[in-house]
């Protein structure tokens, strides 16, 4: 069985360290690893390898445009050339990327058989570039492992259930990395900045909505700010995000750091008093450490946490971030929740892979 594997942001890179790890244990399995550059910041991309010890990438197509349209071409182009020396039985694309669409584009054309990780997720926004990748991406694929039971729903509402597509709930992947690096992970970070377990507040944003947007940044580093008077708020930014604060000349208040690892950020969920962020995945990670989550978005692919009252949707809204603080600050998580699987995805998806394209 011989997979190539198509990666090129942050995520994902968390997601095929869990895949890599399975192929790795299976045998007469062969991965070759695409990174299309998507993520050229070594604290974004080189890190992760070295720390998840990922299989380096044989390819690297160092494809860095600013423009959707331009980086999903020359991806496509450099996928298709590599697809047709490689011949693999299967491409393998994680989440929702320009890099995921592309693989996938790719390999259709070549009627390579494309396993997506992470389908059948729906925000229902069109206006995202995310949700455009994910339903293409999901509609040319042969395999379609879902991290949940609501994602499966998503694909029956669509129709999948009618097509010559294999679904397969598998668990979600992100727990998988979250329960077997965490017993691994030596991060020093909280002691390097003086943090104390359960005194802060940890904080990302990165999503075009409210990046580009200076009304809703500005909304939301004055929450931020206003946060950081009662608890230590800790902000690792995105390169963007800190070029938009700059050119928008937004004053912040709280402490901001360079993006990190992918051990020091789960030091840093584990120790928090609760999430804030536009993330997909963080929403998932302080689900698996048990923090509440505020949700900087209008809306989230992972409604069950939201169903659950485990995160909470406030958009930029500066009042609507500091009540639902408040209102996390007076109850218990519900720690009794399973929503994710068994920390078994991994496992799960190489198992049906090995099964379907066994000659």
């Amino acid at each position: 069985m011989k997979i190539v594997t198509v990666i090129g942001a942050r995520p994902q890179f968390v997601k095929a360290a869990v895949v890599s790890r399975a192929l790795q244990q299976t045998k007469n399995a062969t991965e070759i690893i695409v990174h299309t550059g998507q993520h050229y910041d070594a604290n974004m991309s080189d890190i992760f390898f070295e720390e998840m010890n990922i299989p380096k990438p044989t390819h690297h197509l160092n494809i860095q445009e600013s423009l959707h349209g331009a980086m999903t071409g020359k991806m496509i182009q450099g996928i298709e050339q590599i697809l047709l020396e490689e011949k693999p039985d299967c491409l393998l694309v994680y989440g929702d990327t320009n890099s995921t669409l592309a693989g996938a584009l790719a390999a259709s054309k070549l009627h390579i058989p494309i396993a997506h990780v992470e389908a059948g997720l729906r925000s229902f926004n069109m206006k995202m570039p995310e949700e455009v990748n994910r339903i293409l991406t999901d509609r040319i694929s042969t395999f379609l492992f879902c991290p949940t039971n609501q994602a499966i729903e998503n694909l029956h509402q669509e129709g999948y259930q009618n097509m010559n597509i294999q679904l397969h709930q598998t668990g979600d992947v992100m727990l998988d990395a979250a329960m077997y690096y965490h017993q691994k992970n030596t991060s020093t970070i909280l002691q390097q900045h003086g943090l104390e377990a359960n005194n802060y507040f940890l904080c990302t944003i990165h999503r075009a909505e409210n990046t580009n947007d200076i009304n809703r940044l500005k909304s939301i580093v004055s929450a931020l700010n206003h946060l950081n008077e009662k608890h230590k708020v800790l902000v690792p930014l995105h390169p963007r995000t800190v070029k938009y604060i700059q050119e928008y000349d937004i004053k912040t208040n709280f402490t901001i750091l360079q993006p990190v690892g992918y051990f020091d950020m789960l030091q840093l969920i584990a120790h928090a008093k609760m999430i804030l962020t536009d993330s997909g995945g963080l929403q998932k990670e302080a689900f698996f450490f048990q923090k509440f989550c505020v949700t900087l978005r209008d809306e989230t692919e992972w409604v069950e946490l939201v169903h659950n009252k485990c995160n909470v949707l406030t958009g930029a809204n500066e009042a609507a971030i500091l009540n639902a603080v408040s209102y996390f600050e007076c109850n218990t998580f519900p720690s009794h929740l399973s929503l994710y699987g068994n920390g078994k995805a991994g496992e799960n998806i190489v198992s049906i892979l090995n099964k379907s394209l066994e000659v």
